[in-house]
């Protein structure tokens, strides 16, 4: 991923220099091992540790030469461990090295993420309960349906970002293998207990069986959840796009000192944090089809595989990483204004009570169809009023058509915006465990 949406923690995890110490880790330990059972003197696994070095750039070299990235670590390594370098590699086969650096590095890059959520659910749970009881008109296809709090809304996104934490921990899990089994994953040359060291050295767990390479299906489950989560993100950036649209204006991202909203008209204010956050969704999710098509491949290997995971190991995280923080940021300071809201709400004059008053006329002994229509009638006399500019009141109206039955008092009482908010505690305790 380019340097612009790049943080150094996750883009250190994929430089060639972190991979190289993951594949030194993964030799030298199977060195100890291999001692301890016997199969090379100590003496050669100490000297591993002791003299083993590499150098990025002699790699390189030696790879354009030798056209094996494996090999030219190998020999690399080799040039500083000295004769003891024999010892190295006993058994296994390059595949070992790359799928467990591969899952190392995956599991580390999981680990910021759900890092990154947890400072994302932070932000959202204080922004939800400093707007739990903030009244704001609910929408559906777009258009005003009934009251809601932004507290609310707030609250659902919480609760979908807590899943999806939920699910990079799965997923962490999922990926957390290694397997050092040799050619076609018998063990025909290296000992299971070999491969039992390497997985506890690194923090991982031993592949049940492995074909020489780990199943794929690990892998493209881990970039799904990837692809979940970068598609909350694009729902959450969404909702403040639209919310931040000039005839809705009921929230805004914060807009610096001395920040330019546009290089012809100096009066903008755009939601670009949100609209760049839907757009790196969309990268995120580009690594999920190849992901999965990544898990056929034929026989007990071949590397169809590996110069897919190349370019999304690394940008699909990277990518990620960034969008949380960035949304992180934009929940932090994201300006909400309550009296946007409430002008909004007020602007169709009570029709978003209609259901309650629907609900009311069946009450009082008032057939459904026959609420319904009698209900509707009044509220498009509105909403044409509403359209031309006039000023036509839903209440007013229905206290005037004799269909309605209900006495004005209790008619009044059904545009009692508590209704709408009565049950927010009980989902705010469900979300948060608490009111």
């Amino acid at each position: 991923m380019i340097p612009r949406y790049t943080r150094p923690e996750m883009a250190s995890i994929w430089e060639p220099e972190t991979k190289f110490r993951i594949w030194f880790e993964i030799e030298a330990n199977a060195c100890d091992a291999l001692a301890e059972l016997g199969v090379i003197p100590k003496d050669a696994a100490k000297a591993v540790w002791e003299r083993g070095a590499f150098e990025v750039d002699r790699i390189d070299a030696i790879e354009r030469e030798v056209k094996h990235d494996v090999i030219a670590f190998l020999t690399n390594l080799a040039e500083h461990v000295g004769p003891e370098a024999r010892f190295v590699h006993q058994g296994m086969t390059s595949s070992d090295v790359l799928d467990t650096c591969l899952n190392v590095q995956l599991v580390r890059a999981a680990d910021l993420l759900i890092e990154d959520m947890d400072t994302l659910l932070a932000v959202l749970k204080r922004r939800a309960f400093e707007h739990k009881n903030t009244v704001t008109i609910g929408r559906s296809h777009g258009i005003h349906a009934e009251p809601t709090t932004f507290g609310l809304k707030l609250a659902q996104a919480y609760a979908e970002f807590d899943r999806c934490r939920a699910r990079l921990v799965a997923a962490r899990k999922e990926v957390a293998t290694c397997a050092i089994s040799g050619a076609v994953g018998t063990f025909a040359n290296i000992d299971p207990r070999v491969e039992e060291h390497v997985a506890k050295a690194l923090g991982l767990e031993p592949e049940p069986v492995s074909t020489q390479v780990i199943p794929r299906d690990r892998h493209a489950m881990y970039f799904a959840v990837l692809g979940v989560v970068a598609s909350s993100v694009e729902r959450l950036a969404t909702e403040i796009r639209h919310l931040q649209r000039t005839e809705v204006l009921e929230v805004e991202e914060y807009f610096s000192p001395g920040q330019k909203g546009s290089s012809a008209m100096p009066h903008k204010r755009n939601p670009v944090l949100t609209e760049n956050l839907t757009g790196l969704a969309r990268l995120v999710r580009m690594a999920v089809v190849p992901a999965m098509e990544n898990v056929a491949l034929w026989h007990e290997r071949d590397i169809s595989h590996s110069s897919v995971e190349r370019g999304i190991g690394p940008d699909a995280t990277v990518t990620l990483d960034f969008a949380l923080v960035r949304l992180a940021g934009v929940m932090d300071k994201l300006l909400v204004y309550p009296e946007n809201m409430q002008r909004n709400m007020d602007k169709l004059r009570g029709l978003v009570f209609s259901q309650r008053v629907l609900l009311a006329l069946t009450q009082a002994g008032v057939s459904r169809e026959d609420s319904y229509s009698i209900v509707q009638r009044n509220a498009m006399k509105v909403w044409d009023a509403a359209n031309k500019g006039g000023d036509a009141d839903f209440l007013a109206l229905l206290k005037a058509d004799p269909g309605v039955i209900i006495p004005d008092a209790e008619l009044e009482a059904v545009f009692d915006i508590g209704y709408h908010t009565k049950h927010v505690d009980t989902i705010f305790r469900r979300v948060f465990g608490e009111a």
